[in-house]
């Protein structure tokens, strides 16, 4: 199972490799995992993704996870480990907890009341030493934040955030599939009335969109998608629209050719 799948526990056997490494780490400052492979020889291990990983490389992922090791710097993105020092623990646990998902909501809200669960899941994921106040933590939540039911769905935010009519800026935004406006994919359907779907692990002969599918924003409406691929130098763009066709004002040509550009500037080609 993936070192950070919330229900992986480890053995005693996994607890007492873990205590070697980190001793390991200590001793040598910073480490590159096929150091630790060469010491330890842990052997290969099924990864999440269904292949063959190394045991040493599973191991450091899972105790970065565990607090036990930081991220001191990367060759090639290859991640170098260093020892985490303990901090303190939270004076009150619970505020702490509510305030990790304060920042949360904070970024993608307005909700549907059903992401909320979904956000407070993630926070215990990253904060697992909490997992068993989830359910308190989100009793809390609802209690604090505001919330109305529009067209039969229950929306949440903070409280001290104004709801406030604007004006969209006309210009085309390319997003990334998990960008904060598209992450919450049931949102994402609510507003714009089509459904998203990140298709680089879905077989070729099976995509809808294509393999990196990027949702097109323009004005306050993500009205459809471009696949973008660098050939022979030059930016490649195939665009589609959920209406079948682009529109038809010329500030929305200009503003497209202005987003293509940043991006060919962004990756460095013609």
């Amino acid at each position: 199972m993936h070192p950070r799948t919330p229900r992986s526990v480890w053995t005693a056997a996994r607890r007492r490799q873990a205590e070697s490494v980190l001793a390991f780490v200590r001793e040598r400052g910073v480490v590159h995992p096929r150091e630790v492979d060469a010491a330890f020889a842990h052997g290969k291990t099924r990864n999440w993704f269904g292949g063959s990983s190394n045991a040493s490389t599973e191991l450091l992922d899972a105790m970065h996870y565990r607090g036990l090791l930081r991220i001191a710097r990367r060759e090639g993105g290859v991640r170098l480990y260093a020892v985490r020092e303990a901090t303190p623990a939270a004076e009150d646990p619970a505020a702490a907890l509510d305030a990790l998902l304060d920042v949360a909501v904070a970024k993608y809200a307005p909700l549907p009341s059903p992401t909320l669960g979904l956000l407070a899941s993630g926070v215990c994921v990253g904060a697992p030493q909490w997992r068993a106040d989830r359910a308190r933590m989100l009793q809390r939540a609802r209690a604090r934040l505001a919330s109305a039911r529009v067209d039969g769905v229950d929306w949440v935010w903070p409280a001290q955030k104004r709801i406030r009519r604007v004006q969209a800026p006309e210009c085309v935004h390319l997003l990334a599939p998990f960008d904060p406006v598209v992450w919450d994919r049931r949102r994402f359907e609510l507003f714009w009335g089509w459904a998203y779907r990140f298709e680089a692990y879905t077989p070729a002969a099976k995509r809808v969109r294509g393999h990196y599918a990027l949702p097109l924003l323009w004005r306050d409406a993500v009205i459809g998608w471009a696949n973008l691929s660098v050939q022979h130098g030059r930016l490649v763009h195939e665009i589609g629209y959920v209406s079948g066709r682009a529109p038809r004002d010329a500030a929305f040509r200009r503003e497209l050719d202005a987003e293509l550009e940043r991006m060919r500037r962004f990756l460095g080609v013609a």
